[in-house]
């Protein structure tokens, strides 16, 4: 199940826009910001270019069960992966 959209929303270019990408889709900030901090522009387009690979990815899995039950418009910090 994925959650609901709350009053706050980002667009999202699934593949990014520095990689030729056009595709967009709504999505939390917590979630979007998640997803840049994880993951270079480059990253994501050649190994995540689906949100559905993105799912797949280890630490993207456990923030999205983490994030789960929070509510629409939850928001915490964001800390960009190390290295």
């Amino acid at each position: 199940m994925r959650r609901p959209l709350g009053s706050h929303v980002e667009w999202h270019h699934v593949v990014p826009k520095s990689e030729g990408g056009r595709e967009t889709v709504a999505l939390h900030p917590i979630c979007h910001r998640t997803i840049h901090a994880s993951a270079t522009n480059a990253e994501l387009a050649r190994r995540y270019p689906t949100l559905d690979a993105l799912r797949e990815r280890e630490d993207i899995a456990r923030f999205l069960d983490w994030i789960a039950d929070k509510p629409p418009d939850f928001h915490a910090p964001t800390r960009r992966k190390p290295g």
